[in-house]
């Protein structure tokens, strides 16, 4: 679990039309595993812009108000893009258990970005899982994230 925070974390997710499908199902088995979820849209697969939806999950994360983030759209690509631009956050798009623990470890990361085109529900239901239990190591880590230069 996210250091600094009980066992009501609160994570907020948002989607383009791409991402939406997996997003309400993984609104479901996040708040299953004890999680709260605040969900920024989108509300349906229609077609929308991705930028807004990354903003306003970005901007949660960015302001501490929530512990973490997840975007998802087609391809996870956008949306990594878009929140890396926001100084306090470190999107990583993952596409395994193994990426997505290693984000955590070595990059703290805080936003999670996959892609509902390119991942299985299964396995994303998995990268969610193994992303929100790992910590960070810190060390010599947090000596290579101080060179982000935010």
């Amino acid at each position: 679990m996210m250091p600094g925070q009980g066992t009501a974390m609160k994570i907020a997710i948002g989607s383009d039309h791409g991402g939406f499908r997996m997003k309400e199902m993984l609104k479901e088995f996040i708040c299953g595993l004890g999680y709260e979820v605040d969900d920024c849209g989108c509300q349906n697969e229609e077609s929308v812009d991705y930028p807004e939806y990354a903003k306003a999950v970005s901007e949660k994360v960015q302001s501490g108000s929530h512990a973490a983030g997840i975007l998802i759209c087609g391809s996870g690509i956008g949306m990594s893009m878009v929140a890396n631009r926001y100084p306090a956050v470190r999107a990583a798009l993952c596409h395994d258990e193994y990426t997505a623990r290693l984000s955590r470890e070595h990059n703290n990361a805080n936003v999670l970005c996959l892609g509902a085109r390119v991942t299985g529900d299964g396995v994303a239901q998995s990268i969610v899982e193994v992303w929100l239990q790992a910590e960070f190591a810190g060390g010599r880590h947090q000596r290579r994230i101080d060179q982000f230069g935010n």
